[in-house]
C-alpha cells in the first residue's frame, strides 16, 4: 500500500455551530525537530471543543482564522523528526494538542505523546484524554480517599464516570447522581446511583447513611446548593465553573502547562491499562459524521464518551439502548 502524501483536518472560519466544520485537505506534514508525525485512529470530541468552536469559551479568542478542532487523539507514529530517540515509527501512541486532533494526521513534539497500553481498545484510547485528566486533576485536588463519601452529579458521563471509578478504585464510597435510565450502568460500575429532581438532598442521605465529606458537581444546576444541605466542607466541594477551569488549564500550550498535562495523561494511561477504571464510549462515528457526533453530544444523553474513527470498519448505523430508552412513551 503507497503511504498517503495529503492530510486533512476539520476547520472553521468562524464562530456557529458543528455544521460550521469543513474539511480541509493539504500535503502531509514532515515533523521538525523534536516532533513527530501521527496517524490519527480515534479521536473524541468534548464539551470544550464545541464551546471554544461556537464562542461561549473565549480564552483564546486572538487565535488566527481558520481554526481547528479536538484535543484528544490516539494514533500511530509515522515519522519521527530529528531528535526524538523515546518514540519510532510504528509505535501505538495516546496524545493532546490544544487544538487540531480532529484530522487525519497531526504533528505534534514528542513531549505531548504516551504510549498506548496493548489492552486499551483505539476507539477508548482517543476519548482518554480531556475527560481522565480533568478527573484526575479533581478527585487530586480534593484529596480523594478511602475515609470519604463523595457525590458525583453527571456520573454516566466522561468526566463523571471515570472519577467515580477512580474514586471508588481508591476506596471511597461513591454515590453517583443521574437519570434512572442509567441506574444499571452505575451499578455494574459498583457506583451507588441516585435520581436526579426534587428531594434530591433526602434521598443522598438516605443512601449515604452518613456524613458526606465531598461533592463534584459536573450537572451544573444546583449543587452548590445541594452540597450546603448536605454538610460538605466548602473546601471539598467542586463546581462545574471549577471543571471548566481544569479543563483550560490542560489545555494551555505553554511548556510548564504541557509538562504537566502529559504527566497527568500518563497517569489516565495507565490506571485505564490496569483496568482501575472502563470508559464507555456511547457512540462511535466516523470522522466525516462529525456534525452528527457532536449533535449526538449536544443532547446530553450519552453515557461515557462520543468518539470519532478515522478508518472505521463500517458505517453502518445500529440502534443504541439509550436511544430505545429514549423513544420509550
Amino acid at each position: 500500500m503507497r503511504a498517503p502524501t495529503e492530510a486533512f483536518a476539520y476547520r472553521y472560519t468562524h464562530y456557529g455551530d458543528a455544521d460550521v466544520l469543513k474539511r480541509h485537505h493539504y500535503p502531509l506534514p514532515v515533523p521538525g525537530p523534536g516532533e513527530v508525525l501521527v496517524e490519527v485512529i480515534s479521536t473524541a470530541i468534548n464539551h470544550m471543543d464545541a464551546f471554544l468552536r461556537n464562542g461561549k469559551e473565549d480564552t483564546w479568542r486572538d487565535d488566527p482564522w481558520p481554526r481547528s478542532s479536538g484535543s484528544d487523539f490516539a494514533g500511530i507514529v509515522r515519522a519521527c523528526g530529528p531528535g526524538v530517540t523515546a518514540l519510532r515509527a510504528g509505535s501505538d501512541v495516546v496524545g493532546h494538542t490544544r487544538t487540531g486532533a480532529h484530522a487525519s494526521h497531526v504533528v505534534v513534539p514528542a513531549d505531548q505523546l504516551v504510549l498506548k497500553h496493548r489492552d486499551i481498545e483505539w476507539e477508548v484510547a482517543g476519548g482518554l484524554f480531556l475527560a481522565g485528566a480533568t478527573a484526575l486533576e479533581t478527585l487530586d485536588d480534593l484529596r480523594i480517599g478511602a475515609s470519604d463519601t463523595i457525590v458525583i452529579s453527571a456520573a454516566a458521563g466522561g468526566v463523571g464516570s471515570i472519577e467515580a471509578q477512580v474514586a471508588k478504585y481508591r476506596g471511597a464510597r461513591v454515590i453517583g447522581t443521574c437519570g434512572e435510565r442509567n441506574f444499571d450502568y452505575l451499578r455494574q460500575l459498583g457506583i451507588t446511583p441516585v435520581k436526579y429532581g426534587d428531594g434530591l438532598v433526602e434521598r443522598i442521605q438516605r443512601v449515604a447513611g452518613g456524613p458526606v465529606t465531598a461533592y463534584i458537581d459536573n450537572y451544573g444546576k444546583d449543587g452548590a446548593d445541594v452540597a450546603d444541605a448536605l454538610g460538605v466542607p466548602p473546601g471539598r466541594y467542586r463546581s462545574s465553573a471549577s471543571r471548566r477551569e481544569v479543563e483550560l488549564r490542560l489545555l494551555r500550550d505553554d511548556p510548564d502547562s504541557v509538562a504537566h498535562a502529559t504527566q497527568v495523561l500518563q497517569r489516565v494511561v495507565d490506571l485505564a491499562g490496569t483496568g482501575a477504571f472502563r470508559l464507555l464510549v456511547s457512540g462511535l462515528y466516523p470522522i466525516d459524521d462529525i456534525v452528527d457526533a457532536f449533535d449526538d453530544l449536544a443532547r446530553l444523553h450519552a453515557r461515557g464518551k462520543v468518539v470519532l474513527a478515522t478508518h472505521p470498519v463500517t458505517r453502518v448505523r445500529t440502534l443504541r439502548a439509550r436511544e430505545v430508552f429514549e423513544r420509550m412513551p
